[in-house]
């Protein structure tokens, strides 16, 4: 009986530092829980769109946005893409990137959601890009997957007839 009341409050111990630790992160993310304004300023009224915040505006509070590594945005963009939600995993597969230029993922990546979009130029681009970036040969060839896009995408491009350019072109 000892024992289980034991382990009975080791687990409320641990539930409540969690939940400590929950509601120490959401008061730090910027939740405010006020009454807004209007624009007389009386309380208890909240506004449908508040007023535009110019960068000069805000304080410098020291909380910036830093973006997550490269292998971190390149597995959410995964998940996005395993979702079907292109557009998100564009932005992270572009975001990691712009963190390091040189991760071969974020091109496979980009590779795959720009052919899900429709853009096979800038699918092969990327795939060969890709391929460009592998640390080693070895690793180069065995990446069919990419050379069999990389075919694929090349036979459609030939077989599409070029549209006839304008003047304005």
């Amino acid at each position: 009986m000892q024992r289980l009341m034991t382990a009975t409050s080791k687990v409320m111990r641990r539930n409540l530092v969690l939940a400590a630790t929950v509601l120490a992160v959401l008061g730090c993310g910027g939740l405010r829980l006020h009454a807004q304004t209007d624009s007389q300023g009386e309380k208890g009224t909240s506004r449908s769109d508040p007023p535009p915040v110019m960068a000069d505006d805000v304080p410098d509070n020291g909380h910036h946005y830093y973006p997550p590594g490269a292998v971190k945005s390149v597995e959410i963009g995964n998940f996005y893409l395993r979702r079907g939600q292109y557009p998100g995993a564009l932005s992270r597969f572009e975001e990691a990137r712009d963190t390091d230029p040189h991760y071969a993922p974020a091109y496979l990546g980009l590779g795959k959601v720009y052919e899900k979009l429709g853009f096979k130029q800038k699918a092969l681009d990327a795939y060969r890009r890709y391929l460009d970036e592998l640390p080693s040969d070895k690793d180069a060839i065995n990446a069919r997957g990419a050379r069999t896009a990389i075919a694929r995408l090349e036979r459609q491009l030939r077989a599409k007839p070029q549209a006839p350019r304008t003047a304005k072109d």
